[in-house]
């Protein structure tokens, strides 16, 4: 004989499949980072070059000839702060996607190989689209910045996870933040110990959503104001996975900027260094 379900249980069953719905997924974060990423990059190496070609940089050598300069290309420069101020979203977002991808991946260490292998995978486009240069070192890609930061949050789990007191504990985690934001510094990544300190506080914070975006609005807003609107998605992250974009955002990183470069080439403002 078949089972009725009352009308109260079917509006229950509804509303809680509703409840699942709402909110964004962290495949929607992702787009919203990748999207506001691009957007900075077109800004950065496509527009800063055209701001280089315009004399940009001679003319801020006094305040009088910067304010002609700025008049003559208001423009331009608007265009390009504008599209600057958009990229400031997506760092954010990355760091608390990071810090999710380490709290439910089988295996940190292969996912840390990964972040690894692809920030040397893209270090040649990244030094060809901003630097206009096959391969340099004085900035690295945001993958290294990545990378370091899942390693702190491994070295921190397996501090957590031993058998010390708090005391020990804590000083043994601050050992090891400070270790990756040396190694950051060094490496010279992008953002660098300043990106690594961002994603340790969400690291730290990750038990409680609310705290979460409270720090990270905190710790973005004494040197990144645009960064704080990142944390509007974060907040309304639903904590489902959404569409799987595993290697998405791996393929797209390298290949943007490869494809920004080309651009700039035929153009032939490719070999002009904008960071």
């Amino acid at each position: 004989m078949p089972v009725i379900k009352s009308p109260i249980c079917i509006v229950q069953g509804r509303n809680e499949k509703f409840m699942e719905r709402k909110g964004l997924s962290g495949s929607t974060l992702k787009m919203i980072a990748i999207l506001t990423m691009f957007i900075d990059h077109v800004g950065a190496a496509f527009v800063g070059r055209f701001l280089m070609t315009s004399g940009m940089m001679e003319a801020m050598a006094t305040e009088e000839t910067s304010m002609g300069w700025l008049m003559d290309h208001v423009s331009l420069y608007m265009t390009y702060s504008v599209m600057r101020m958009i990229g400031r979203i997506a760092f954010p977002i990355f760091c608390f996607l990071l810090v999710e991808g380490a709290e439910h991946t089988k295996n940190r260490v292969r996912y840390a190989a990964r972040l690894a292998v692809f920030a040397l995978i893209s270090e040649i486009p990244f030094d060809l689209a901003f630097r206009g240069t096959l391969l340099e070192f004085s900035y690295q890609n945001v993958f290294f910045t990545l990378f370091l930061g899942l390693a702190a949050m491994i070295g921190c789990q397996y501090v957590e996870d031993a058998d010390f007191n708090q005391i020990v504990r804590i000083l043994l985690e601050i050992l090891v933040v400070a270790v990756c934001m040396g190694a950051a510094e060094f490496l010279k990544t992008d953002y660098s110990a300043k990106g690594i300190l961002c994603i340790m506080v969400l690291y730290f914070f990750r038990k409680n959503r609310r705290m979460q975006v409270l720090a990270g609005c905190l710790v973005f807003f004494w040197w990144e104001l645009p960064a704080l609107i990142a944390f509007v998605p974060i907040a309304l992250y639903n904590g489902k996975k959404g569409w799987n974009l595993k290697y998405f955002f791996y393929l797209f990183y390298p290949l943007h900027l490869l494809l920004i470069y080309l651009v700039c080439w035929g153009m032939g403002i490719g070999g002009i260094a904008v960071v």
